[in-house]
């Protein structure tokens, strides 16, 4: 089963002169699937993960998650759409400093009037995978950036989405933290079967993927599929970003 299908997306934004940030993209991502994103700065990349997302509207083309286009739908069934079907990761983490991790993990589940006991035992279910079952009643400025986004990628699964879209999800961490934000995401991905879309800068995060989708000047340039080694994935992940050129600034392979 395909839980993701786009076709022929094209984005144009209007203006005095009218930039084309997406040329007829196309792929499907089948259920289960840990797909990375990859491009130079300017390439498109955040401009899919938005018009996948729903942010932002496709110019033509058709995006098809989980059988549905919620493109069509009008736009109080697209906002239960996004909250109910979809997860989100971002590099900033989005979690309100007021509110400890547990209630904000728990806000998507109680913006759908879910039972206190259910949203419990979701979170008692996910809360020891992603390590932070000793910190849920802390604050943000309580714990460190790795902790935060572990308790953002809950929030983000917590709901059960169909699909989890992932901003530079270890853009603000340090390379310990990133490998271990990866490792946790592929963990979720393999073990409860989530179906995952990442846009990543980082090569050593990319190669905790499945497949690379490289895009440039809007369009796929190549993608590639992991196969048994992780370090021949990064290998090769490397190669296509060397022959796709651009500004060595754009991709990190050292984070300090």
């Amino acid at each position: 089963m395909n839980m993701l299908e786009i076709s022929k997306i094209s984005k144009i934004y209007e203006g005095k002169v009218s930039c084309q940030a997406l040329k007829l993209i196309d792929f499907i991502v089948p259920k289960g699937q840990f797909v990375g994103v990859m491009g130079p700065s300017g390439s498109g990349k955040t401009t899919l993960l938005n018009v996948v997302s729903t942010i932002d509207h496709p110019t033509t083309g058709a995006v098809v998650i989980n059988g549905k286009e919620p493109h069509q739908l009008p736009s109080e069934q697209l906002a239960v759409f996004r909250r109910r079907e979809l997860g989100f990761v971002f590099q900033d983490f989005n979690l309100l400093h007021t509110l400890t991790l547990r209630e904000n993990i728990f806000l998507p589940l109680a913006l759908d009037g879910v039972a206190v006991r259910k949203m419990n035992e979701r979170l008692n279910a996910i809360a020891p995978i992603l390590g932070i079952t000793d910190i849920l009643d802390k604050r943000t400025y309580e714990i460190s950036g790795g902790q935060v986004q572990r308790a953002a990628i809950a929030r983000a699964i917590i709901h059960e989405p169909v699909l989890v879209l992932a901003d530079e999800p270890t853009g603000n961490l340090d390379i310990k933290s990133s490998r271990a934000v990866m490792e946790l995401l592929r963990n979720i991905n393999r073990e409860m079967g989530a179906t995952i879309l990442t846009v990543t800068h980082d090569p050593t995060a990319a190669s905790y993927c499945d497949r690379i989708i490289f895009i440039r000047d809007g369009s796929i340039y190549n993608e590639i599929y992991r196969g048994e080694q992780q370090n021949d994935f990064y290998g090769n992940i490397m190669e296509v970003l060397s022959f796709m050129g651009g500004d060595s600034r754009d991709f990190s392979t050292i984070r300090n």
